[in-house]
């Protein structure tokens, strides 16, 4: 099938597997430059592992600590008439690299929210791994079904405090547009918090803590993000945030219960980067624009895989202590250090004022931003024939 990029709205709904094993490739790439992560993990699980902050954190793990990965996720293969999804292929490209250089790489594909795909997770890693030292949980998901009452959860992208009206992208006409959401209801908060909150996190780690799959000194991180002033109605004092302030309080509990290991639980405060969540929340993805644009020109711009290489390197391992890991009042790592810096924030706050569908290609990095959505489907790579028959039916492991 010879395969091109089918945009709807903030979604790509076809994926290339020569493209998506590409942007495996220089994901890999990156951390093999960087050398060996000094005292990384060996043995590691990762929740959310086919795209994005998982699938980087994997790479992180097995190319620049060596590690054994086992990886949950929740895609679709191809039927033969349309492609498989993206997080399909990049795993498959993921496992044959992992494999080549002799590292343990395999995964179970399925509802990581679910009792079931729990237990094929226990019972895969007590057959071929037994205890992990490291658990990342990198869940993405807009539902959530509870695993004991059965009952469907929805998440919501909306503020808490009146209705919100801002400037947002339009990416297909390149326009500045104004979006209006309603309040949340009280109904709408409690649904994201049950998607995006720390609930099933928790229900991960104590399961594995009851089958003795936590190594002594193991550590588990979640990521969250803050985010700046223009962003905060939507995003920390929003739906979304009162999830994340969820996540965050869970780490706090964990971080005691792993204390019965040796170990520790943390969220890592990430930077605001384009992939599959972010492209969904209105303003955020013109925020992006704006701050790729003044990161590029300081030098500090950073995606995904340089983000995760970052926080393996210098903030969770590089040798140190579980004790001696850096973080913030609130308990929390910070590897968005860079974007929240006030000379960054400041320009970025500045250019906002102005932004217009007149001046928002000069002032902002539009094709930067939709070079980078498309990456993630394994579109826009110049040395890749996209005008070639490529097999879609690509197996994973």
């Amino acid at each position: 099938m010879i395969v091109q990029p089918k945009i709807r709205g903030f979604i790509c709904t076809t994926a290339h597997p020569v493209g998506c094993a590409r942007h495996v490739q220089e994901q890999i790439a990156h951390v093999i430059k960087q050398g060996v992560v000094t005292g990384g993990p060996k043995k590691v699980l990762v929740i959310g592992a086919s795209a994005g902050f998982g699938m980087a954190s994997r790479i992180v793990a097995a190319f620049g600590s060596g590690a054994a990965t086992f990886g949950v996720y929740f895609e679709r293969p191809s039927d033969g008439k349309r492609t498989a999804t993206a997080g399909w292929y990049n795993t498959a490209a993921f496992e044959a690299a992992a494999h080549a250089k002799g590292l343990y790489a395999k995964s179970v594909n399925g509802d990581a929210f679910s009792d079931e795909i729990k237990q094929q997770v226990v019972a895969a890693l007590k057959k071929d791994l037994g205890q992990v030292d490291m658990v990342v949980y990198s869940l993405a998901s807009p539902r959530r079904t509870h695993p004991k009452t059965g009952e469907t959860f929805k998440s919501t992208l909306k503020p808490t405090k009146g209705t919100y009206t801002n400037k947002s992208m339009d990416f297909e006409k390149n326009e500045i547009i104004q979006v209006t959401l309603e309040q949340a209801t009280p109904e709408d908060v409690d649904q994201t918090v049950q998607v995006m909150g720390g609930e099933d996190w928790q229900m991960w780690i104590e399961l594995l803590k009851n089958e003795n799959l936590l190594a002594p000194g193991c550590l588990t991180v979640a990521y969250s993000y803050i985010g700046p002033e223009v962003t905060q109605p939507i995003y920390r004092q929003g739906t979304i945030g009162a999830a994340k302030d969820h996540l965050e309080k869970t780490a706090h509990r964990l971080d005691k219960f792993m204390a019965q290991v040796g170990g520790r639980a943390l969220v890592s405060v990430n930077k605001a980067l384009v992939t599959q969540a972010s492209s969904a929340i209105p303003f955020i993805s013109l925020y992006i624009v704006l701050l790729m644009k003044d990161m590029k020109a300081r030098g500090i711009h950073e995606g995904c895989i340089e983000q995760m290489d970052r926080l393996f390197r210098e903030r969770l391992f590089n040798g140190r202590k579980l004790s001696d890991i850096p973080v913030d009042a609130e308990g929390r790592v910070r590897v968005d250090d860079w974007e929240v810096r006030e000379d960054v924030q400041a320009e970025v706050k500045e250019v906002w004022k102005d932004i217009s569908t007149q001046n928002v290609l000069a002032n902002g990095d539009v094709a930067g931003y939709n070079k980078e959505f498309l990456k993630l489907f394994g579109f826009g790579y110049e040395d890749v024939n996209y005008d070639a028959d490529v097999e879609i039916d690509v197996k994973i492991g």
